[in-house]
């Protein structure tokens, strides 16, 4: 039973906070009165199958991925990194240039990353065109991209 309290609780903590580290995430529990280590809440992130994703303030905090969102491991990031040429946004599009071959699987990525701003995307074999709803939105788009590069 201690486990399962103390997971809902981790659960209950990140949506609520923004926890970037684990030993933060070991202090926000002795604070709610769990008796944890390190090592307990590496396991615990496992059995969750917590992530680290980028927010809006460019920090890493973790995260559920769940059916509906699905988040970018470090492996599909490096990926992206290694693709991606350049990004540039004209009217309500994202043009994203990338080494040729790979734009399918860059589309793929942009697809995972589930942004409201996104209608969808279209690819060539070293282009993906993101289409959104208006020019503020491309420009969002454009920028959430290039943070990844970062």
């Amino acid at each position: 039973m201690a486990r399962n309290s103390r997971q809902s609780k981790i659960l209950e903590l990140i949506s609520t906070k923004e926890i970037e580290t684990q030993e933060e995430l070991v202090s926000a529990l002795k604070d709610a009165e769990f008796d944890v280590t390190q090592a307990t809440i590496s396991r615990d992130i496992k059995e969750l199958g917590l992530i680290k994703i980028l927010t809006d303030s460019k920090k890493y905090k973790y995260a559920v991925v769940n059916s509906q969102v699905q988040a970018l491991s470090n492996k599909c990031l490096n990926i992206f990194k290694e693709c991606v040429i350049s990004i540039k946004s004209a009217m309500n599009l994202t043009v994203v240039k990338v080494i040729k071959g790979t734009a399918g699987m860059v589309s793929g990525l942009i697809d995972q990353l589930s942004l409201a701003q996104v209608m969808g995307c279209t690819y060539g074999d070293d282009t993906v065109m993101v289409i959104s709803c208006d020019q503020d939105d491309a420009h969002f788009v454009k920028e959430k991209l290039n943070s990844l590069l970062n």
